[in-house]
């Protein structure tokens, strides 16, 4: 266990350093969002695709792996939704709130995931988070809006389009970067050597970057402000989806590498760009961000121990 801490503690040393950045105004909040559309637009669909090109993707049980991954997020989905009722009579949870408690325990941040997969496994390691993008970030997409429109706290909130949603999806630079990288590698496709070096070289740029704008999003002020939802979110994403994914995976037959990864991306805190959506489509951002904070936090210790018990009793690595 303290050879995982050891590993992921530079990757949370760095999104603690972001967060004194922001915190401190030696960078403005402001001059963040730059670096966050320069990591979603271009780094990270960069680093994505070259590792996808240079993986030896024979090495992977697709079918297993991926049956995992979708039984994974129906289970989760299911379970999240049947808890409505219950919330809404017996701690009078809004429904504004709960399509929060939706998006924190359905979501994950796979730029964290990225970078610990990538420090704990290397390049294999990082081409199975990439694939694990493409098969959960569209269905986490199209789920998490139609659960946003259900539950608006708006009045008169109109639901997404088709067309909308669709369009959502399909201009998601990480989708084109997973695409981009299978498709050449599967295709055996020769690409110019210094198109692969530049693509390299920005790909480099993404995980510490990442990193700092992560750490710079959090909210110290909204996790001070503690909730009944908010555990709900803490416990469901940190605790009940690594226990979740790790039944599937050896229901399925999947270990070694393949479920320690599987559990990287299960115990992953939610995504940041959740609260973007929960503002603008009639979510609770305050709880979303008090909820995330927590959870980023608490994942510091959570993802090693799940990572070392996972190894004594899973066939993890």
């Amino acid at each position: 266990m303290l050879v995982v801490f050891e590993s992921i503690f530079p990757i949370f040393a760095i999104i603690l350093l972001g967060f004194g950045l922001r915190k401190s105004n030696f960078v403005p909040k402001e001059h963040w969002r730059v670096l966050e559309e320069l990591c979603f637009w271009i780094f990270f669909p960069c680093i994505l695709a070259t590792t996808l090109i240079k993986a030896d993707l024979s090495a992977i049980e697709l079918g297993p792996y991926v049956f995992t991954l979708l039984a994974m997020m129906a289970c989760m989905a299911g379970v999240t939704l049947m808890l409505w009722p219950l919330l809404k009579r017996f701690w009078g949870t809004r429904r504004g709130q709960f399509s929060t408690v939706y998006q924190a325990t359905t979501r994950w941040h796979g730029f964290i995931a990225l970078a610990i997969v990538l420090k704990l496994y290397g390049q294999e390691g990082g081409a199975l988070i990439a694939l694990a993008m493409a098969v959960m970030v569209p269905i986490l997409q199209v789920t998490n809006i139609l659960v946003l429109a259900t539950f608006s706290d708006h009045e008169n909130q109109a639901g997404p389009s088709f067309s909308k949603v669709t369009k959502t999806i399909l201009v998601n630079p990480l989708l084109w970067g997973v695409l981009t990288g299978l498709i050449i590698n599967l295709l055996s496709i020769e690409v110019w050597e210094p198109a692969i070096t530049m693509a390299d070289l920005l790909g480099r740029a993404a995980l510490s970057m990442s990193l700092l704008a992560l750490g710079a999003g959090l909210s110290l002020k909204a996790a001070l402000k503690p909730s009944k939802e908010l555990l709900v979110g803490l416990v469901g994403k940190l605790f009940i989806t690594p226990a979740v994914m790790t039944a599937w995976a050896i229901w399925f037959g999947v270990s070694g590498m393949s479920i320690s990864v599987l559990m990287v991306c299960a115990s992953v805190p939610t995504a940041m760009n959740g609260y973007l959506l929960a503002k603008k489509m009639g979510g609770d951002a305050d709880l979303y961000a008090a909820t995330s904070t927590v959870q980023t936090a608490v994942s510091f210790l959570s993802i090693p121990l799940i990572l070392w018990l996972l190894k004594l009793y899973a066939g993890g690595i």
